[in-house]
């Protein structure tokens, strides 16, 4: 039994570093040939993200969006969470950690798409949050699946951004 969980393992990372290597291969290749997000550049790809320090899911997160062609700086803050409601995330929204980009606040495991459609769009809002961990999030799971609901925040109150 022990053998075969030793090969399970062995197996597993294995695969891991194959997607590693396919994501950081796409990712270059993207970068090199400008077939990053249309009009997005610059001090729009720069992203800092507070999170607690040690959380993996963070980290994963800030790995998918380098593999998207975003810069970012990781702020260890265990205090992440008074943070983000400082900045206007509403307390029974709040992500699993707070990112700024280019104006705006990201709150939680929220979709690349989602938060270059921000970007572009420019909204009169404060930011965008996804609430919680959840499971089918990037950061949480290899590939999206299924909904998720983030909601918008800012003068106007809260509202739902996207549901997808």
């Amino acid at each position: 039994m022990e053998k075969m969980m030793q090969r399970r393992n062995a197996l597993g990372l294995i695969g891991s570093g194959i997607v590693g290597m396919v994501g950081l291969t796409t990712s270059a290749w993207a970068q090199a040939t400008g077939d990053v997000a249309p009009g997005l550049a610059g001090s729009e790809r720069q992203i800092t993200i507070w999170r607690d320090p040690g959380c993996g899911c963070c980290d994963a997160y800030g790995d998918y969006l380098e593999e998207h062609g975003f810069t970012v700086t990781r702020v260890d803050d265990r205090d992440f969470d008074k943070r983000s409601v400082e900045v206007g995330v509403p307390a029974q929204g709040i992500g699993c950690h707070l990112a700024e980009i280019d104006g705006y606040y990201v709150s939680g495991l929220v979709p690349v798409d989602i938060i270059e459609r921000l970007l572009e769009t420019r909204p009169a809002i404060t930011g965008i949050t996804l609430p919680g961990m959840p499971a089918n999030a990037p950061g949480m799971s290899a590939a999206k699946t299924g909904t998720l609901r983030t909601y918008s925040f800012g003068p106007e109150g809260i509202s739902i951004y996207a549901d997808e």
